[in-house]
């Protein structure tokens, strides 16, 4: 089935404005591939000491050529609850490839910081530059030139993202993602953030507040709410570089397990020693982007992929836009109630028939390319199926439900919880932002209040805890873009809000920054462009200054006359105390260096 018109359109645009870049992307990769494996140019001297630590057999298998060689990029570390897993990882993937006649070494590791340790504290502004980092690091470990495939061992917020990154930059090579999977459920995430919610009024104590996070975040595997990382397993799913059925199984399960072993097996097949050559660089085009997008609005994902998507498809050569974002979430229904959006966790989602479902009904429906090639090599109807555990201990595979298991989660296409996605893209006077929507409820998306101006999410929290935040106001929060301090996320200021909006204040959010991939409840234009320290009108902005954030017709103004905006000076506040501290002097190259938000936030010039 082929994909509707306007789907097609939009993709047919993106092909078109990207034409330059990917043709030489393309012609990169093809000069870096070979028929041999890659460690076939490698001297004597160069091979013996990448195979120098190998028992007899794999020193023998390499020194041949012709057995293939996985390199295992790894994140792992065991403070991570979402990475903790991975630890046991590498010794199965070894293992697999021999009993299927290949070799595996790990090739490197690459950070992982948690966002959830590091809201509102100085670590945070490091999390965005720590995708390059990633980027960099993993490209550190395949620059050995010993690997004839890459499989990538990533969860998280950054992670993922940075490794994509890595991936399509050695994209002669074929390149298999291999999930942890969530956690299981515990405590009720809407409990959990009214816990928060007494404790930012006193109601309650650190104790109090510290025993229900536990119960929420109690072990290995990925939080199970539908933040940045559990759109990242859904975009890997529907972007071809999982294997179909894998990203919502818990860790420490015999499934689990089976299908780490499955896809060694297949990152073994897909080499350039095979005859089934799948280089990620040609398989991630514009129609697997454009299926990532879809995937996105159908499931009300993180807003931190309207930056993340964008530098992922710049290093394949693809030119995204967020207007394509915006067209997109126009032409999407919402499928899925996971929180934010809704009470129930990705186990809840994954119960009620998860990606296969979810897959099938936007396939039905055209509003995915089918005709695109996956590291399963048969299309993305494939993926619309349920894994199992067979019988052997092999993976098994059946059709999606007909049905979903609970509609309050999941719904059919025929039956969306709204008609358009649950992203926007915002325009007006102040430039460009995103908003989230599919978590605020339709008579809080348009809002029109003076501003509460701050140049930090502690000046925000000082008035609150003052009183001082009184009546109907936008709240503006600058200097908080990737210049000014590597835009950190402000997760911590949607419990404010929502405390004040819950006690009938309508109150909004306009920031140069970031919100977490959890964010919701509260309208917020994130990611203004250009940012406050980029000349960005933003830094213009007054106390008292009437502003109007529409989220239905897409866009956010200050209301005051263009004459008088243009003459006003812009604020320079003092930002030193971003530039020392958990590492930042480090980063000052990068904020110096880094693009715009809707550019991919990015230090890489290719993007």
């Amino acid at each position: 089935m082929t994909a509707r018109k306007d789907i097609e359109a939009i993709t047919e645009r993106i092909r078109e404005r990207s034409r330059p870049g990917r043709e030489a992307y393309l012609g990169r990769i093809a000069a870096a591939a070979g028929a041999r494996a890659n460690r076939a140019v490698l001297s004597c001297g160069n091979l013996a000491h990448g195979f120098a630590a190998c028992g007899p057999s794999d020193k023998a298998a390499l020194s041949g050529g012709g057995v293939p060689n996985l390199g295992i990029i790894t994140a792992y570390n065991d403070m991570l609850s979402a990475h903790q897993p991975f630890e046991s990882f590498p010794a199965l993937i070894k293992q697999a490839a021999r009993d299927a006649g290949g070799i595996a070494q790990v090739a490197g590791g690459v950070p992982a910081m948690c966002d959830g340790i590091t809201q509102g504290q100085a670590g945070m502004e490091l999390s965005l530059f720590s995708r390059d980092v990633i980027a960099m690091a993993a490209a550190i470990g395949l620059s050995h030139n010993m690997f004839d495939a890459a499989v990538y061992l990533g969860v998280c917020d950054k992670i993922v993202p940075g490794l994509v990154i890595a991936a399509l930059t050695f994209g002669h090579l074929p390149a298999v993602f291999i999930p942890a999977g969530p956690m299981t459920s515990g405590l009720p995430n809407d409990e959990k953030a009214k816990v928060r919610q007494l404790y930012a009024e006193g109601k309650v104590g650190r104790e109090e507040l510290l025993q229900a996070e536990s119960k929420s975040y109690h072990g290995p595997g990925t939080c199970t709410f539908y933040g940045t990382a559990n759109s990242n397993q859904m975009l890997m799913e529907i972007m071809g570089l999982h294997l179909p059925g894998a990203s919502f199984v818990n860790p420490g399960t015999k499934l689990r397990d089976a299908l780490t072993r499955e896809a060694t097996e297949r990152a073994l097949a897909i080499t350039a020693l095979g005859n089934a050559y799948t280089p990620a660089g040609r398989m991630i085009d514009e129609r697997s982007i454009v299926n990532g997008v879809v995937g996105l609005h159908a499931t009300g994902g993180s807003t931190n992929h309207t930056i993340h998507l964008i530098a992922m498809a710049a290093a394949a050569g693809i030119s995204l836009t967020w207007q394509d974002i915006s067209d997109l979430s126009d032409a999407v229904p919402l499928l899925a109630r996971v929180y934010p959006n809704g009470l129930a966790d990705v186990n809840h989602f994954h119960a009620a028939g998860g990606m296969g479902f979810l897959i099938r009904e936007l396939l039905d429906a055209g509003l995915l390319h089918e005709d695109v090639q996956t590291i399963w090599g048969e299309g993305l109807r494939a993926y619309a199926i349920e894994a199992r555990l067979g019988a052997d201990g092999t993976v098994e595979r059946e059709a999606a439900p007909a049905k979903s298991g609970d509609e309050k989660v999941l719904a059919p296409a025929t039956k969306p919880f709204q008609p358009t996605g649950g992203l926007r893209v915002l325009s007006g006077n102040l430039g460009h932002a995103v908003i989230k929507t599919s978590a605020v409820k339709p008579d809080r998306r348009i809002i029109e209040a003076p501003a509460r101006v701050f140049d930090s999410q502690d000046g925000l929290n000082d008035a609150f805890k003052a009183g001082s935040l009184t009546g109907d106001f936008i709240a503006v929060i600058r200097f908080q873009g990737p210049k000014a301090n590597g835009m950190p996320e402000l997760h911590r200021l949607i419990t404010i809000l929502g405390i004040l909006q819950d006690r009938g204040q309508r109150v909004a959010l306009v920031t140069d920054g970031r919100m977490s991939g959890a964010s919701g409840k509260v309208p917020a234009a994130i990611h203004v462009t250009p940012e406050a320290l980029d000349g960005g009108p933003i830094g213009k902005v007054r106390d008292g200054d009437l502003m109007r954030l529409d989220a239905e017709a897409g866009t956010l103004e200050l209301l005051v006359p263009a004459a008088e905006l243009v003459l006003r000076a812009a604020a320079k506040p003092d930002l030193s105390a971003n530039d020392f501290g958990m590492g930042r002097e480090l980063f000052a190259g990068f904020r110096h260096m880094v693009g715009h938000a809707d550019s991919g936030a990015t230090v890489f010039a290719a993007a």
